[in-house]
């Protein structure tokens, strides 16, 4: 298979799946190394392909058509120990954590693709957190972060956004100044 083929076929694969799968997956697949599916994913990206990089892996990004979702960004804060409490309050009340964004002093906006959709995902993602002994976004930051969270209706939302707010993860200016 040459260079043109795989990428089609990283493509192909990708649109084929509804969820994650990792670049070592894919190099399977393939039968070539992790690092060649990692160009590959960068050509497809410069290309225009909407590939997104999730701690589980590689996704398409869901079209552009009218969502059928609610959505909303909220700013948080917490320490350390409270991440995964605050990801299982967000899954256990039927929401999905899209991704983490924090703003840095020197690079500006950084933001990490998350998609965690459940229990499951939060624990892969935290093992993978301390397997790589990697700190979280929010620590460049005091803990204060954007999420953005994902639900299947508002209804699900406010409840989603009414937990973390009752839990204390929900960054105010009340919280700022006090």
């Amino acid at each position: 298979m040459n260079a043109d083929e795989r990428r089609t076929a990283i493509q192909q694969l990708l649109a084929q799946t509804d969820g994650p799968v990792s670049a070592t997956a894919l190099a399977a697949r393939c039968g070539v190394s992790r690092q060649i599916i990692v160009g590959d994913v960068a050509l497809l990206r410069a290309g225009g392909l909407s590939v997104l990089a999730t701690p589980r892996g590689y996704m398409l990004e869901a079209s552009t058509a009218a969502p059928a979702f609610a959505e909303r960004s909220v700013a948080c804060r917490h320490e350390n120990d409270r991440m995964m409490e605050e990801l299982y309050t967000v899954v256990d009340l039927g929401g999905s954590v899209i991704d983490v964004t924090v703003e840095h002093a020197v690079y500006g906006q950084l933001c990490g693709q998350l998609h965690i959709c459940s229990r499951f995902d939060a624990d892969a993602f935290g093992k993978k957190l301390e397997a790589s002994d990697v700190k979280p976004l929010c620590n460049l930051t005091g803990g204060i972060h954007l999420h953005r969270i994902r639900a299947a209706n508002d209804a699900t939302l406010a409840r989603v956004i009414q937990g973390l707010r009752e839990r204390g993860f929900l960054f105010s200016e009340e919280i700022q100044t006090g």
